[in-house]
């Protein structure tokens, strides 16, 4: 017979090994959403895993059932990240498809938590190294493998040139977008602003 790691027992039981505790996903989301909306409104530094439990509405111990620290709950949430993935868009033009991802991706950076989350956690990676490996997991990872898949349709349709560098074009498609959005931190895009940058992107890549 297992246990519920997260709920005290009603009746005495005999005991279990360590190993058979079961982890509610449902209280591992919920902690997980805390520490996001921690993140925007303490940021890392500020932020405590008493805080954390108290907004999930759990006790400490179910936090530290799954992380041994605050450092490796902040790690693993925004590990997460990079496998969450952007849908790959599928418009039938390099130009179409670039614009879709870029509407996707502003919209997503626009978002108010993301929009503290990112820049704080930026400011935290110049000073602890496995943040800053995470941070490029979770912000590189996920916008690799969309715009890979991008260039990889655009080659098949003949609008970029075979074997086109693979980094350089991640760079062209992320990087502005990235610097206005986080860098920047621009409350609102020019008017037209996605749709010209979709393309002069497309344009550059073209032209590798």
């Amino acid at each position: 017979m297992t246990t519920n790691a997260d709920e005290p027992q009603t009746r005495p039981r005999r005991r279990t090994p360590a190993g058979a505790a079961v982890l509610r996903e449902d209280v591992t989301e919920a902690i997980r959403a805390a520490v996001f909306e921690e993140l925007a409104v303490s940021g890392y530094a500020r932020m405590s895993i008493e805080g954390i439990a108290r907004r999930a509405g759990v006790g400490k111990t179910a936090v530290y059932r799954r992380w041994r620290s605050k450092l490796h709950l902040v790690l693993d949430v925004v590990s997460a990240l990079a496998v969450m993935g952007l849908p790959v868009p599928d418009t039938g033009s390099l130009e179409g498809d670039l614009r879709l991802l870029y509407e996707l991706t502003s919209r997503a950076l626009r978002h108010p938590v993301a929009s503290q989350i990112i820049p704080d956690l930026q400011a935290e990676a110049a000073r602890n190294p496995d943040i800053a490996e995470a941070m490029q997991k979770a912000l590189r990872d996920g916008q690799e493998g969309v715009a890979s898949k991008i260039i990889a349709a655009a080659e098949q349709r003949g609008e970029v040139r075979a074997g086109i560098n693979d980094e350089l074009a991640l760079d062209l498609i992320s990087g502005p977008l990235y610097w206005r959005s986080v860098v920047i931190r621009s409350p609102k895009l020019p008017k037209g602003y996605l749709p010209a940058l979709a393309k002069a992107t497309a344009a550059a890549l073209k032209a590798l």
